[in-house]
């Protein structure tokens, strides 16, 4: 792979490769079943996503802050998988494994953002949860749609920002050794370890940015659901009870399918195969966005009605042109 590479010497210390290589799974047979099965999750993801983002936009009774934040997942789903998924298709699936230096941390940065997104909005919806549990009197006044706007603009702000400084940093670096990335996408990690200069600054970020944008979102989500389950055992009627039990187990088996598989992977780091590497965190970064309107939308009261609503509304005006 070192005859791919094709330096340009922008000054006296950095040297850049034209392309990398995406190497991907290796030594596995019948791949492309794969990622047929990828297309299946990308479309599925897409349609879902988007009709919970028109429903939500159309329905003034959805114009609430957990909607907001509902809203704001959707977004991110569909952003954070039209980054990856078709990309990964295409890189795959067609042998399209060079990448050129400039779209790779194109790609990274919006990888990276969207995902850090996805990580903050479960956190901004399990905050919404925790008030709503456990101080609803007072739900209305500590949670409004102010709040919430408030809330999330901030939160597409310092991935923003963060991914940014990151990427520039990583572009400071000089790459004359290999050009094989051992992932799945151009991946933060695996890209400064090809750098053949000083990347201290990358390798500090390596480990500061999953700790700030999944490891304490996951302990303030920890937190937050122990004290909604101490907020449950002092509910009187065992049918609220109950029905808040679900809500919340079916939170807590998505944001388990996002975070566990990535916080397990930047655990064992190299110690684990590199094929089980980039399943384990390829699958956690793709299904979440197909579950997530099923988990926080399809599945929830208010948002049935406002379907069937617009169900019966649309079967009204069909039934009055036909007449």
């Amino acid at each position: 792979m070192r005859s791919l590479n094709s330096t340009s010497f922008l000054n006296t210390t950095i040297v850049r490769p034209e392309f990398f290589f995406i190497r991907g799974l290796a030594g596995i047979p019948h791949t492309k079943y794969y990622y047929f099965f990828l297309c299946f999750v990308y479309a599925v993801t897409l349609l879902a996503n988007t009709f919970v983002m028109l429903m939500i936009y159309t329905d003034h009774c959805l114009h609430s802050p957990k909607y907001i934040a509902v809203f704001n997942l959707a977004v991110s789903d569909l952003c954070g998988s039209t980054t990856l998924i078709p990309q990964l298709i295409d890189t795959f699936l067609f042998k399209s494994q060079l990448i050129a230096f400039e779209a790779c941390l194109t790609n990274l940065y919006f990888i990276y953002v969207f995902y850090a997104m996805q990580s903050l909005t479960l956190t901004i919806l399990s905050y919404d949860r925790g008030v709503a549990i456990c101080f609803p009197l007072r739900y209305n006044e500590i949670v409004t749609n102010k709040s919430m706007l408030l809330i999330v603009s901030i939160s597409w702000m310092f991935p923003s920002v963060a991914t940014l400084i990151s990427t520039i940093i990583l572009s400071r670096l000089s790459f004359c050794k290999s050009i094989v990335v051992n992932s799945f996408f151009c991946d933060y990690g695996p890209i400064y370890n090809l750098a053949c200069n000083d990347n201290t600054p990358s390798n500090v970020i390596r480990w500061t940015y999953p700790v700030v944008f999944l490891w304490f979102p996951l302990l303030f989500i920890i937190g937050t659901y122990i004290s909604i389950a101490r907020a449950l055992l002092k509910i009187a009627a065992a049918s609220e009870r109950l029905k808040a039990m679900k809500t919340c187990s079916a939170h807590l088996i998505l944001v388990s399918v996002y975070y566990f598989p990535l916080c397990i992977s930047f655990v064992l780091g190299s110690s684990i195969h590199q094929n089980i590497r980039i399943m384990n965190m390829c699958l956690a970064t793709v299904l979440p966005p197909m579950l997530n309107p099923i988990i926080y939308s399809l599945k929830t009261e208010e948002f049935r009605e406002s379907v069937k609503k617009l169900y019966k509304r649309k079967k009204i005006h069909i039934t009055v042109r036909n007449k």
